[in-house]
This record gives structure tokens, sequence and C-alpha cells, in this order.
């Protein structure tokens, strides 16, 4: 599942449905697509995301692959830290409140 968060203030996110839901229960959210925040609620919601991201250790963190693909060549499949996934989310949270726009989420 991929989960697109949309705001009238900037460029459509896509992310895998894992993190995505993920970063949901970090702003508070219960996790489920679809969903929304109305722009009142956009700053709490960034606050939130940003001290429960601040709070977890890197072990916490631990890498956090979208799968364990294999790789035609091999390679070990790349894996990217929750705190790295959460910054286009950031910044889209950012600009909504900013422009004091509502938010949604969906598949």
């Amino acid at each position: 599942m991929l989960v697109t968060f949309k705001t009238h203030a900037y460029a459509d996110i896509t992310m895998f449905g894992d993190a995505a839901q993920t970063l949901l229960k970090l702003m508070g959210q219960s996790g489920n697509v679809p969903g929304a925040l109305m722009a009142a609620d956009v700053a709490d919601a960034l606050s939130q995301l940003r001290e429960n991201l601040a709070q977890k250790k890197p072990a916490d963190e631990s890498l956090y692959g979208s799968s364990e693909e294999q790789f035609d060549d091999d390679e070990e499949a790349q894996k990217v830290a929750l705190s790295t996934r959460a910054m286009p989310l950031i910044e889209l949270l950012e600009a909504a409140h900013a422009a004091q726009a509502n938010v949604i989420w969906e598949e």
C-alpha cells in the first residue's frame, strides 16, 4: 500500500504504507488511511511528530526499510531511517501550518 499526503500548500507526498502509518501514529493520529487534519490541528500534529522522532533512539528507529527486496546484483537492500522518511512529511506539515491549510491522506 502507498499513502499520499495532500494539502493545497505543498506538493503531494507519497510513501510506503507501513512508514506512513508509523508517522501518523507519531503525530497522534490513529494510523487509519484515509484520514485528515483540520488546519487548526496541523501545528499540534507537527509538534508531536517532531517530539516523538526526537525521543527515538537510533537503535529504536533502526534503519526502517520498506521491505527486504532482493536486487538483481545481490546488493543488500538499502534501508532508510524513519526520521529521514519523515522529512518530506514534516515539510508538508510546515507548509500547511503556514498557509492554514487542511491535510488529508489516502491510498
